[in-house]
Formats: structure tokens, sequence, C-alpha cells
């Protein structure tokens, strides 16, 4: 800041550097006018069924409109925090019109209703991304991340394609929600390789293990970079999937394969989290197996809150990445933690639980049959009374207190994930599938127990009395050795 205040106080800035500091502010202003219009467009959908379309090719629904302001809104975020953290790089203008891209094509591809349309934006998506990931020009490991990223999303772009062409010869269809109508007749070898595809497209793009070595090997994005990519980019698995429910629920086999893809992912991001050593990539793990859970939700057939979760996680990563800093500088070693969870504090998060549940099935509906809510009930509980574990174990409260600190977080927070899913699924009542449940079976109940299993063994540290484990984990968590930083002097320059 000083040597910026010198050069104003000499004289004029050159041209140049007066063209460029343009291109920030414009493509600010613009981003946070996308906002408003979004929001206007969400209020005019909800409140008065304002929508519009251009027949075959665009259709405004209510995802749209939703994905319209979540999208614009971390997108202005972005841009506003991006004004300060580039100012004076090289790569500052360059780094505005790829962000203004990436939040311009995203709002298309929300829009768009033709198959080759919707291709397009989804292949242009990954590159705008992939653009950003490699974005200084002169960095081996920043351009060694974009390339790999960009072999990542070329692969998942072509595997869409595939899916959008079975599904176009299978049907007839040309559009999207003409896919969609015509899904009841789908079945057969033809429709088994557009499911797979479209549900291989959506892992690659969401970064679900064994595909997530292009997340962890971004860490060479600018930091604004990597909140708009963990809070907007990765989602987009989640959206895919949505939009071409009625193809995915067709087979009942599909949809647990989904969830047990999704459960593997949630499991392995956690593994993965506690041997990585620094923040970025521990936030990159925990995107892996958060986007896990989503795909779980997905395969419930609760696609509604595969959305709410991706809404509330991008808020959740986009403030976590852009405070990545100050984490640093209060991140210090800890000692190993010697609280026990007792009798006493199961019994309080046994009863906490409960009460999480029963608040979740008033609230939305869901949970009260035997059927796949049931375990959405379970997985929502579960994975927001563990958050509320963890934010309460960063206090300095003593571990008899804490226990009782717990439900004073967990209640609040399942009651809002509660309120939210139910308004997204209000604004999602004009898309073509958003809830299919399906009869729980015995297969359920094997995943669900091996996934809780699981998870509680790894929170309670089993997986570090395996050595081998550790150094399996070690390996598949390390980011691709062509984009690993071996000289911290290098990365000033850029």
């Amino acid at each position: 800041m000083a040597g910026r205040t010198s050069n104003s106080a000499v004289g004029a800035l050159p041209d140049t550097a007066t063209e460029s500091s343009l291109v920030p502010v414009a493509c600010t202003w613009l981003a946070w006018s996308l906002f408003v219009a979004s929001l206007a467009a969400l209020v005019g959908r909800v409140g008065f069924g304002v929508g519009w379309e251009v027949p075959g090719f665009v259709a405004v629904d209510g995802l749209t409109v939703l994905m319209w302001v979540v999208v614009t809104f971390f997108g202005g975020i972005v841009h506003s925090y991006s004004r300060r953290y580039m100012a004076g790089s090289v790569h500052e203008t360059k780094f505005f019109v790829g962000v203004f891209g990436f939040v311009t094509v995203v709002l298309l591809l929300v829009a768009a209703d033709h198959l080759a349309l919707f291709a397009l934006l989804w292949l242009a998506m990954g590159l705008v991304m992939a653009g950003l990931i490699g974005i200084a020009s002169g960095w081996d490991q920043a351009q060694a991340a974009g390339v790999l990223a960009r072999r990542y999303f070329v692969a998942s772009s072509a595997l869409l394609g595939v899916a959008l062409g079975a599904l176009w010869w299978t049907t007839g269809a040309t559009t999207v929600s003409g896919v969609a109508a015509s899904a009841d007749a789908l079945g057969g070898p033809v429709w088994l390789l557009a499911a797979g595809a479209l549900v291989l497209a959506a892992m690659i793009q969401s970064a679900l293990v064994p595909f997530h070595g292009w997340l962890l090997s971004s860490m060479t994005a600018p930091t604004p970079a990597s909140a708009l990519m963990h809070a907007g980019f990765v989602n987009a698995g989640g959206v895919l999937l949505l939009r071409f429910a009625p193809v995915v629920t067709v087979d009942a086999g599909l949809m647990l394969a989904i969830v047990a893809l999704g459960a593997t992912s949630a499991l392995l991001g956690k593994l993965l989290r506690s041997v990585r050593p620094d923040v970025k990539s521990k936030l990159a793990c925990s995107t892996i197996g958060q986007m896990g859970f989503m795909i779980m939700q997905a395969g419930l057939g609760f696609f509604g809150a595969a959305i709410t979760h991706l809404i509330l996680h991008g808020f959740y990563k986009a403030y976590h990445f852009l405070g990545a800093g100050g984490e640093v500088e209060r991140t210090s070693p800890k000692p190993p933690s010697t609280d026990s969870v007792g009798r006493l504090g199961a019994v309080v998060t046994l009863v906490t639980g409960l009460a999480g549940g029963a608040v979740f099935v008033l609230v939305t509906g869901k949970g009260a049959g035997f059927d796949t809510g049931l375990l959405l009930a379970l997985f929502v509980v579960f994975t927001t009374l563990h958050a509320a574990r963890n934010v309460v174990r960063r206090t300095s409260l003593p571990s008899t207190v804490r226990y009782g600190a717990v439900p004073l977080v967990f209640l609040p927070a399942i009651t809002v994930y509660a309120v939210v899913y139910r308004g997204v699924s209000a604004v999602l009542t004009d898309v073509p599938l958003v809830t299919a449940p399906t009869e729980l079976t015995v297969f359920h109940g094997v995943v669900a127990a091996a996934f809780l299993a699981a998870y509680v063994g790894v929170d309670a540290g089993v997986h570090e009395r395996s050595r081998r484990l550790y150094v399996a984990l070690v390996n598949a968590s390390h980011p691709s050795a062509g984009t690993v930083l071996t000289n911290a002097e290098d990365y000033n320059e850029y």
C-alpha cells in the first residue's frame, strides 16, 4: 500500500495502469448488478410466477433463478475481495475477466435447455476455471495444475456429451426438458450408458474420490478463485443430477450405487483431511467429503436436499477460503485431546441428536415414513451434530461443559438447515423431479451402518493406529507432483 501511495504522489498513473484498474471496477459493479437482477428474478418467479423462455434453447425455472442468486452473490463477494487481493498483480485484469466470465457462463448454463448448448456451456465452465487455476503464466506449478484440471474437465464434458448423445438417440428430444418428459420410457443398455456417464461427469466435476486429484492440485489458484471454485464450481455436479433426475431415478439399483459412491467420498474426504498439514488442503479435503454428502442426498432421491447442501456448503466454504490467511495465523500446534466421551457425553449426544432429528422431521416432513427419507434425516442429523461438536471443541471450555454447549450450537444449526431446505423445495416446485424417495432395503441399511461405523471410528482416531493406512492416505491426498511448490521464493514472484 505504501508503494501505491508513493506512485500516486509522484504523479498520474500511466494510461495502461489506469485502463487496467477500470476492469476490476467494471467487473465488480457488473457482478453486483447481476446479483440485484437475480434477486428481482427470484422474487418475480416465486411471488408472481413470472417466467420466460426461448423455446428449444433457454428455459428459466425455479432452479435457474435460485442458482442465479447464489452464483452472483458469491461472484460479487469474490470480485469485491479480489479488488485488494489482486491489486498490483500483473494478472489482475486477466483474473477479473476470468472470474466474471466464469460467473456469466454458469448463469447461462443453469438456464440452458438445448442439449448441445448445455454441453458447450459445461465445457466452457471447466475451461474458464482451468484458466483461473493456471493463471500465473510464469509459474510452472500453476501451469501444470491448470493443464491437469483441464484434462479432468474435458473428460467430464466428454462423458456428458456421451450421455446427452445417448439420450437424444433414445428419446429423440433435443432439450433437457424434452428428455425429462420422455424419461419414463427409458431403460436398457443405452439408458445405462447415459445414466452412468451422467453420474461420472457429476463425480469428476464435484471432485469425488477417485477423481479428487484435480482439486488437491488446484492450490496454485489465487485464494479468491479457490473460494469461487469450492463455493460454486464443484457444486455443479448436484445441479447436473437434478436436471437429469428423471433419467437417473429410472432404476433403484443405480440410485443405491450413487448413495454408496457419495458415502465413500464423504468418508475418504474426512480421512484425507486428517493427514493434510496445511489449511487450504484441509479445506479441499473437506470439500471432497461435503460433495460426497451432496451426492448421497441425490442418491436417496432428495435432490432438493442436495441443492440445499450445496448452497449452505457454498457459504461455509467461501467464508473459510477467503479467511484462510487469518486461519493460518490462528493455527498453532496443539497437544493431543484428552477428552473422553464417557457415559454422560454419550447420553447428551444421543438426546441432542434425537431432538434435532425431531426438529428436522417436523419442519421438512422428511423422515417420518419408512423410506429413504429416514436415512436423509439420519445423515443430516449426523453431519450437523458432528460439525457442532467440532465447533465446540475449538473453544476453551472445560470438557465437562462442552457437552452442554453442543445442543446450543446444534439445535439452531439443524433448524436453519431444515428451514432453508423447505424454502429451497418451495422454489423448486416447477422442476420436473425434486423428490423421489424409495423404500428402504437391506442394502441401504448395510451402506448406512458401514458408513456410520467407519465415520465414528475415524472421529475416534482408530485409523491412526495403522501405519499402512496412514501412508496410503498421505499418498492419496498428495497433489500431482508437477504442481507441488518446492521453493517458496518462486511463489513470491507471482
